[in-house]
């Protein structure tokens, strides 16, 4: 072909071959091309302006691998980003892959207001959508805190095309007073001494240098760990990858791994439903049961299975959990951290303790099976932070599901970090209608409230707060942590964070917001707690129930624009994820397995 041929090449050289495969392949930066009404020139474009960044056409030809990059200075969570996309890029470039970074929203649970919770599915669309935009083959994605990592799965769940999570690893333990120290359950433990009035302010100002001791996620099996745990369990990530912490070589020679095996599964067109199957959240489960998982796991599976077309049976997972010991101990169920954990052989040892009880056949992103994996694994050596199966930290999962007159749809109970004195637990309720509310006379002198009642908090779910925060971990009143009190039952419709601890019974379903039974109950109201009958009873006749009701009618909280108009209108329950029901799948798939085994 003559060099003045007046048919454009988009590649820019002379090879009619090219040409030919630009316009009909759907790979690399040929695929969802911009619409111009015509695709060659669509190509041609694309190709004019990414050569601008000293692109040759020797490198457009490979496999394009996304990198979703969520570094940000208010997220110090990910304050390892830089060096992790650094380290993936190279992992991609020598297994012959084209890196492409790009950014997308960056949540932290302390910097975002009024809750993280509502900009979760916020994430998840950006994600979903840039994903969707932009030419890539595979896509790396790079999260780390609460929100992000759930945000990230249900976002490439949605796009649907070869994606690998890659989670930025926890932070180091700071020490104080020779005591060793770390986000977040022991900032929890050391601000219960400021309000009971244990220490002063001037050691709460020490404490607080030595928490957070680098960047990285929280050092216990908060949400972020729980989710780095789960992402591995259900072969999203690579074998090992959840517990390296943040700023390891561990953590950035499997940042370089995940970039390898990214290219490998945009050659093998390795999607993620064939990886996000019914057996991949099972396993899930039985991990989060076995970890003392962060109750806030549940809610983001659920979102994660919606995508898939799935919903998480939580009668099943109740199933689970009475067969399925807690074998970790770390804090805020155990006494160890996550650097202990990886020291420990990480996610491989506790999988092997688990071995009986999981579906090895479930497929990874390594291509091979979960039981493949675990052979590859190897056999394991002498450690104390995971416990063998006969001698758990304890008998049954960390989380149980209640039923019962005020939960009709569920509610949840962390009973490993719970006072098993108040397991079985009937007292008077004192209620607080919001979170304005709660503020305003928790800390009173006067507040009428004894150490046997149950504190009740109403609308903190989904649409009462709005965005379910962590609200839920109810403080104990002032006048009672004084008086030595360390745990009382409480109630939600609300969240609390996988680093809190105490006898705290959260994701009342349907929240008050929306009429459910919370919002009937009145200070004074008798308010039965069963663990072992899985039960939550509001003592109150049927008859006076329904006078309330008609009394005072629940009027659902609205916004006049905005995205908080858009989250009021379609969010869902916690039960379904606290997702947005337009972006769930059709129910094609069912529920999840967990039947006794």
């Amino acid at each position: 072909m003559s060099n003045n041929s007046s048919t454009p090449n988009p590649s820019g050289d002379d090879n009619e071959r090219d040409h030919q495969s630009d316009t009909r392949a759907d790979t690399g930066l040929r695929q969802g091309l911009t619409n111009y009404g015509d695709q060659g020139f669509s190509l041609f474009l694309r190709k004019a302006f990414i050569k601008g960044s000293g692109y040759t056409d020797a490198a457009l030809e490979r496999p394009v691998i996304g990198i979703a990059d969520t570094g940000s200075a208010f997220n110090p969570c990910h304050g390892n980003m830089p060096q992790l996309v650094e380290a993936v890029k190279r992992g991609i470039l020598l297994a012959g892959g084209l890196p492409m970074p790009f950014p997308t929203i960056s949540i932290h649970e302390s910097f975002a207001a009024p809750t993280s919770m509502v900009l979760r599915n916020l994430m998840s669309i950006d994600t979903e959508e840039m994903i969707r935009a932009q030419p890539m083959d595979a896509v790396v994605l790079i999260g780390g805190c609460d929100k992000t990592v759930p945000a990230q799965l249900m976002g490439a769940a949605s796009a649907g095309v070869p994606a690998i999570q890659l989670v930025t690893g926890a932070m180091l333990t700071g020490s104080h007073r020779g005591e060793r120290v770390g986000a977040c359950t022991d900032c929890r433990r050391y601000w219960g001494k400021f309000r009971a009035g244990e220490i002063d302010a001037h050691e709460t100002a020490q404490v607080n240098d030595q928490l957070v001791a680098s960047v990285g996620t929280c050092s216990v099996m908060g949400t972020a760990s729980t989710m780095a745990c789960l992402t591995e369990a259900m072969g999203m990530s690579l074998p090992g990858a959840a517990t390296p912490p943040a700023v390891t070589a561990d953590r950035i020679r499997i940042a370089e791994l995940t970039g390898t095996r990214a290219v490998a599964m945009a050659r093998e067109r390795l999607t993620i439903d064939q990886v996000l199957t019914p057996a991949a959240f099972e396993n899930a489960m039985r991990v989060l049961l076995a970890i003392g998982g962060s109750t806030n796991g549940i809610v983001h599976l659920a979102a994660i299975a919606g995508r898939m077309g799935l919903d998480i049976d939580m009668q099943a997972l109740d199933r689970m959990g009475r067969e399925t010991p807690v074998l970790l101990d770390l804090k805020p169920s155990g006494q160890h951290y996550m650097e202990d954990f990886h020291k420990a052989g990480g996610m491989a040892t506790l999988l092997r303790e688990l071995r009986p009880l999981l579906r090895l056949d479930a497929l990874t992103v390594t291509g091979r099976t979960l039981g493949e994996e675990l052979d590859a694994a190897g056999a394991g050596f002498a450690q104390d932070v995971v416990r063998p199966i006969a001698d758990p930290i304890y008998p049954q999962g960390g989380i149980a599901v209640l039923g019962g007159n005020l939960a009709p749809g569920g509610a949840i109970i962390k009973q490993s970090a719970a006072d098993a004195a108040l397991m079985e637990h009937e007292g008077r309720a004192v209620v607080f209608e919001n979170a304005q509310d709660l503020v305003a006379r928790i800390d009173s002198d006067d507040l009428d409230v004894n150490a046997d009642d149950v504190l009740v908090l109403k609308n903190i779910g989904p649409k009462g707060a709005p965005g379910m925060p962590e609200a839920g971990y109810i403080p104990i009143p002032r006048k009672l942590a004084r008086a030595g009190v360390k745990d009382m039952v409480r109630i939600s419709d609300g969240r609390m964070s996988g680093t809190a601890f105490g006898t705290v019974v959260l994701h009342v379903t349907p929240e008050a917001a929306v009429g459910g039974p919370l919002a009937l109950v009145r200070t004074g109201d008798r308010i039965r707690l069963s663990v072992s009958r899985r039960e939550l009873s509001l003592l109150v006749a049927d008859d006076e129930l329904e006078r309330r009701r008609a009394a005072d009618p629940v009027r659902e909280p609205s916004a006049p624009r905005g995205y908080l108009k858009l989250f009021l209108q379609t969010v869902t329950q916690a039960d379904r994820g606290v997702d947005f029901d337009f972006l769930r799948a059709p129910q094609t798939r069912g529920k999840t397995p967990g039947a006794p085994r």
